[in-house]
């Protein structure tokens, strides 16, 4: 099957653009009235709710995905994180969950042979149970490595834009763990053919 590409995109309007036009609405506003870091935020954000319409996520993970993004962006801008203590971990939760189900969409179109194994059809030609583990171990590594580059973005924030941005080593362990958390459960629920 080949990779969807934004010329063949439905043309009529789907949930998730609504979630894309908040995104898109808060970098405008941001950018407006001076908040620079915040702006380059939302930038990120509203890159990262157009990849679900992109490669032809379903309805729910868009909107999952999409809005996830745009609570995690406006709680960094408004400082939620210190005002509800569980929200950052909350948050990592969700949001690499549902980014690493994203990531293994993206890479399951791009790669022959995936599709056999979404349907418990191993490429080797094992089936069931088999292609479920690696469809969980998949999803739960894909978001592992975004729970890095999360973190790394976090440190590069820290370090080289604004100190307010917390980290240390509990934060950055607790994030870790939170993401892959997420990402594990979010490769079941891939695994048992929920998207």
């Amino acid at each position: 099957m080949p990779v969807p590409t934004l010329s063949r995109l439905e043309a009529g309007l789907v949930p998730g653009d609504v979630v894309r036009l908040v995104a898109a609405l808060s970098f405008v506003a941001l950018a407006v009235v001076g908040e620079p870091i915040s702006a380059a935020l939302f930038l990120l954000v509203l890159g990262g709710t157009v990849v679900p319409r992109a490669v032809g996520a379903s309805p729910v993970l868009d909107v999952a995905s999409g809005t996830s993004l745009v609570v995690a962006g406006w709680a960094s801008h408004l400082d939620w994180y210190s005002a509800v203590p569980w929200l950052d971990l909350a948050l990592h939760v969700v949001c690499t969950g549902v980014l690493a189900a994203v990531a293994e969409l993206v890479l399951g179109r791009s790669l022959s042979g995936r599709e056999a194994s979404r349907r418990g059809v191993a490429a080797d030609g094992l089936t069931g149970q088999r292609a479920r583990v690696e469809t969980v171990l998949l999803v739960g590594g894909l978001g592992a490595l975004l729970a890095i580059v999360w973190e790394v973005g976090e440190w590069a924030g820290h370090t080289f834009l604004d100190e307010s941005i917390g980290v240390g080593y509990t934060d950055t362990v607790s994030d870790l763990v939170a993401g892959v958390a997420g990402s594990l459960a979010a490769g079941v629920l891939v695994a048992r053919g929920g998207r």
